[in-house]
């Protein structure tokens, strides 16, 4: 009881929410990506007429389903947070949150799973290109639903489209386009469809990679070809997510700069108009005064990082505090506390940032290893297949590393500057059945991610074997008189 009393309610339910958010965007990248992948892989056997394609379409789509289905069941459990503990919130912004959840649940699902059902079981029952498009409208899909989910989101950093109704004390959607023509949806889309790339491309390459080290020489060119394609995606998508991060840093200083601050160390205003910023490559800040007590800068590094110049300047977050405080005090009073958990932000910052180097510097050395002209055995090379089995988890890391700033950096607002995380939470709720719910649903989180992993391992110690002997297979009608004959000689 004493445990219960102490926990506060509005932490929580966060932590619910975090939790729930967090183990949900595990899969919706990862099938996002194996998406991409697997539809690449099946362009090349339609282009090309290459058998191995057409293997490694089957064998990856395995995966592919499997992260998909997960990904579904998370989703619905994230939907019940918002009656369970944010009843509040979805009462002020239900008007402009359930159109897009409606669009999203309504039109790019069932758009995505109705032809996910149609590639699954249509390979011998529709041509080619038409199969092909299956795919490529599965993955579409998958894309368009992100979009809807990232409207909403978009709308809570940089709230569009909307007036207050004072008398009900509401927000009420007043322009349904400007959610998506809201600028922050525009930086966020494309940066999270970059991260998918990476989740898709270094599943299929550590998966890959331990294959090869459970069985050196068995189908290796099948693993090749599989990298191959995969490393070309991740590059693309370090490209993608160099520029969409960059263009998103840019417009943060605008939108939020409480958050850029924070992602930056900068307690006190550094450089000018005609000054160079330093950029920090290391620090620490107290939590308890929110000063920086040391750091490792470069200098001029921050002014072009930021400003694309040899000079420019950025706020420090005490004097933010102060805009703050006098922008919002009359409204939400004098007691808030607009200061964030700078530790958390910035080094979640710089592991999302150098994760992207690696990417990059994996892909290129993946292409390299398995080049045509190449004649190194990678099977030999085994520290290699390790380091690239390890590197499956690394887009995870670094994808969770976005989503804490993206949301721990919009506090203390759920919506920014119009409703604060305390005023959203659920009136009725308690800490005793929010502690019992958080660990029923961390239980059925660890359940399904341990599914998810043991099912996944089984495809890959299967290999793609099984998927040659789901082709040899004769297709018989199980309503047939020799369906009937076979089901009595047994």
């Amino acid at each position: 009881m004493n445990l219960v009393a102490g926990l506060s309610i509005l932490n929580l339910a966060r932590f619910q929410f975090a939790m729930t958010t967090i183990f949900h965007f595990f899969f919706v990248p990862l099938s996002i990506g194996l998406g991409i992948i697997v539809s690449v892989m099946e362009t090349l056997y339609v282009i090309k007429k290459d058998d191995q394609y057409k293997r490694m379409t089957k064998f990856w789509g395995k995966i592919f389903m499997l992260s998909f289905a997960v990904g579904v069941v998370t989703g619905i459990i994230q939907e019940f947070q918002f009656g369970m503990n944010w009843s509040r919130y979805s009462r002020y912004v239900g008007d402009i949150f359930g159109p897009a959840l409606a669009v999203e649940a309504l039109v790019a699902f069932f758009l995505e799973s109705t032809f996910l059902g149609l590639w699954s079981f249509g390979w011998d029952r529709f041509n080619k290109k038409l199969h092909l498009l299956f795919i490529w409208l599965t993955t579409l899909g998958s894309a368009f639903s992100a979009l809807w989910i990232l409207a909403a989101n978009s709308f809570m950093q940089n709230p569009v489209g909307f007036e207050v109704d004072h008398k009900f004390d509401r927000a009420v959607l007043v322009d349904f386009p400007a959610l998506l023509q809201n600028h922050q949806l525009w930086l966020e889309f494309p940066h999270v469809i970059f991260a998918t790339f990476m989740a898709g491309a270094f599943v299929v390459m550590g998966v890959s990679a331990f294959s090869l080290l459970r069985k050196p020489h068995h189908e290796v060119n099948f693993f090749k070809k599989s990298v191959q394609v995969s490393a070309v995606v991740a590059l693309v998508g370090v490209v993608g997510l160099a520029y969409t991060g960059d263009s998103h840093s840019l417009a943060l200083q605008e939108d939020q700069p409480m958050k850029f601050a924070a992602t930056e160390g900068i307690d006190k205003n550094v450089g000018g108009d005609d000054e160079q910023a330093p950029w920090s490559v290391i620090s620490y800040t107290d939590p308890k005064t929110n000063e920086v007590k040391w750091s490792l800068d470069v200098p001029y590094m921050l002014s072009i990082l930021a400003h694309h110049s040899l000079t420019g300047g950025s706020q420090g977050w005490h004097e933010l505090n102060k805009e703050l405080h006098e922008k919002y005090d009359v409204k939400f009073g004098h007691d808030m506390n607009y200061y964030l958990p700078n530790n958390t932000l910035y080094y979640s910052f710089r592991i999302m940032a150098v994760s992207a180097g690696v990417f990059g510097l994996l892909a290129v050395v993946a292409l390299w290893f398995t080049r045509k002209k190449s004649k190194i055995d990678i099977t030999k090379y085994k520290w290699a297949l390790w380091i690239f089995g390890i590197a499956t988890y690394l887009p995870f890391v670094a994808i969770t590393s976005g989503w804490l700033i993206t949301e721990l950096g919009r506090a203390p607002w759920v919506v920014y500057g119009v409703l604060t995380m305390a005023d959203a939470v659920s009136p009725n709720v308690s800490a005793a059945s929010l502690l019992t719910s958080n660990i029923l649903y961390f239980a059925t989180f660890t359940v399904l991610g341990l599914i998810m992993v043991m099912l996944s391992r089984r495809v890959m110690i299967a290999g793609p074997e099984s998927v040659d002997e789901t082709e040899t297979e004769e297709d018989v009608d199980p309503f047939s008189p020799k369906a009937f004959e076979n089901g009595k000689e047994a």
